[in-house]
């Protein structure tokens, strides 16, 4: 996402509690959609509820859940984000919701040409996160070539200083570098949960329960982000 699509996001974004009670969000495309989302604890736990059931009242989405805890995109994560494509059914709407698991177990980043064309589709490289990327945006295709995919990625954690500073190298944002990097390539919509969840050690106490889930109220605040995304990605 270019950084004046970014802004514009964001200026979209603090405008919104204006906004949602003006906008019909029936004039959103995505309105009244069947969604699947997949992803590790941070897409299913019950608190999670609090941003899905604004998805439902606001969006008129019917949501079904595939994510299970501690999975991650790469193979060796958990039941990871492949097999939960691999038992998927026909919706309209695919949401990958990228963990914390693949960087606190320290899966590989790999390339963003990981399981691609470009390498004709290696499967030595679905250990990678970039690969099981890959796979699960080629599966959710081979299922409905009308899918529409959109992206969230991870969310600060608090559990080292790599999990939530962009400036560790060799932190967590190398991974979420690498979610933008593929939904780029493509052309996949992503909402930049790392960025813009405004989530800091200074309100964490607020919204999270650990140093990696958070809280209904921690959900609250994602949910207007994400309401705001799915309403009108492009």
């Amino acid at each position: 996402m270019s950084q004046i699509k970014t802004f514009f996001l964001f200026y979209f974004l603090l405008l919104s509690t204006v906004a949602f009670t003006q906008q019909d969000f029936k004039a959103s495309y995505n309105y009244g959609k069947s969604v699947a989302v997949f992803g590790g604890s941070v897409s299913v736990i019950p608190a999670s509820d609090s941003a899905k059931d604004m998805w439902k009242e606001r969006l008129g989405m019917s949501i079904t859940n595939y994510g299970v805890g501690g999975a991650g995109f790469s193979s060796l994560q958990g039941k990871s984000l492949q097999q939960q494509v691999d038992e998927a059914g026909v919706f309209d709407i695919y949401i990958l919701w990228a963990s914390t698991n693949d960087y606190t177990n320290q899966r590989e980043v790999g390339s963003y040409t990981d399981y691609t064309e470009f390498d004709n589709f290696d499967e030595a490289k679905l250990i990678t996160q970039a690969g099981g990327i890959n796979y699960c945006i080629k599966k959710i295709y081979e299922l409905n070539p009308n899918a529409k995919i959109y992206f969230f990625t991870s969310s600060k954690a608090f559990n080292d200083r790599g999990a939530y500073d962009p400036q560790v190298v060799d932190g967590m944002v190398r991974h979420v570098d690498m979610q933008k990097q593929i939904c780029e390539l493509h052309g996949i919509p992503y909402l930049d949960q790392f960025t813009l969840g405004g989530y800091n050690v200074y309100n964490k106490h607020l919204y999270y329960v650990d140093p990696i889930h958070m809280n209904g109220a921690g959900y609250q605040k994602l949910g207007e982000l994400q309401v705001a995304f799915l309403a009108f990605p492009d």
